[in-house]
């Protein structure tokens, strides 16, 4: 994180102080002593930039004092030495500060770095378009400097189409950075593997519980760890969209520039509790028009409030999502947008969205 302050209003607040008390010290009578006032210089540019520019100002001040000092008869009297600890004692106080502060910076700047890396790792950066479809993606993070957590997607190009997935792991922090990392590796993998999106459900259910064994080993809780899913298919053949869900919420459809919630979906339990079998796993089937966007989402978005308590229901928004044959892109920063409107800018949870558009291959 570098550092916002510029050289030029940190020069003027170190100089202008100074020049400033220095020459109404110089025209007062030599009864009246300034030299104390010239400690705001260094407290100045303590507050808007860094140790340098504020051990710079506190050594002129310090000279400044001296000359006023001087210049008042007040050489060989007490006062001057007074003057002179009491600006050196603040000075390195606020040099200190100033370090201290820095080093914060830098470790954050750092911190977010790392953070950012690990984004990209796990949650790698989908293309626009895969296939006919064009695809959006956006995250946000409950937590300020955060970049990742535990809601998660991806997408694969497969011998059966093209096929996504998003989830959200229970609970936060690097427990669920882990959990997300295990199932999207195996998503990765078995997404090729697997003919039918519910032997691929039982397939990530089996890598889901593999985990969790090996994290029992040291984490006692280990057995409460489950994620929810959403697994979606896009046939190229067909111009259709199949899903499975395990225990995540349904998606919704921009068509004709409203936003409805897909109904009739019976979802699995969550991955982790749910069954070894496929056919435990209901496939639902839904037509595709050209300029369909289907949104997926985390449940980050469905349960964000408002001052008031109430929950986002972006179907029941009763608003005109218009944009330009439903750009997915254009419906994120519009539901983005509306969504921070909604919570006053506070986000409780992750936030992880998915647009899909069902474009024309021309």
């Amino acid at each position: 994180m570098s550092s916002p302050v510029r050289h030029g209003p940190a020069t003027a607040a170190s100089v202008a102080p100074v020049v400033g008390i220095s020459v109404i010290a110089l025209v007062v009578p030599t009864s009246v002593h300034l030299g104390s006032l010239l400690i705001a210089a260094p407290i100045l540019v303590a507050a808007l930039s860094t140790a340098r520019w504020t051990g710079g100002a506190a050594a002129l001040s310090l000279l400044a004092a001296m000359i006023c000092d001087i210049r008042d008869g007040l050489l060989h009297s007490a006062v001057m030495p007074v003057h002179a600890a009491a600006l050196l004692a603040v000075s390195v106080f606020l040099v200190a500060t100033c370090r201290a502060r820095e080093r914060v910076r830098k470790e954050a700047g750092q911190l977010r770095a790392i953070s950012e890396a690990t984004q990209h790792v796990v949650l790698r950066p989908l293309p626009r378009r895969i296939a006919n479809l064009r695809v959006a993606t956006a995250y946000r993070a409950a937590e300020s400097l955060a970049r990742v957590g535990g809601d998660l997607y991806a997408a694969a190009r497969t011998p059966y189409g093209t096929r996504l997935i998003i989830g959200d792991v229970k609970g936060k922090g690097l427990r669920a950075l882990d959990d997300a990392a295990a199932l999207l590796g195996a998503f990765r993998e078995a997404a090729h593997q697997h003919a039918a999106l519910p032997d691929l459900a039982a397939a990530l259910e089996r890598s889901v519980r593999r985990h969790v064994a090996e994290a029992s080993h040291t984490d006692a809780d280990a057995a409460e760890r489950f994620v929810t899913a959403l697994l979606v298919e896009f046939p190229g053949d067909r111009a259709v969209m199949r899903t499975v869900s395990c225990g995540h919420p349904p998606p919704l459809l921009l068509r004709d520039h409203r936003i409805t919630t897909l109904s009739g979906l019976a979802p699995a339990p969550p991955l982790g509790l749910a069954s070894l079998d496929p056919a435990a796993y209901r496939q639902n089937t839904v037509a595709c028009a050209p300029y369909d966007v289907f949104l997926l989402y985390t449940d980050g978005l469905a349960e964000a409030r408002d001052a008031s308590g109430g929950f986002y229901a972006l179907a029941d928004r009763g608003t005109h999502w218009h944009s330009e044959q439903g750009d997915p892109e254009a419906l994120l920063r519009r539901v983005l947008d509306d969504l921070v409107r909604h919570t006053g800018g506070r986000l409780d949870d992750d936030v992880a969205l998915v647009a899909v558009q069902c474009a024309p291959t021309a």
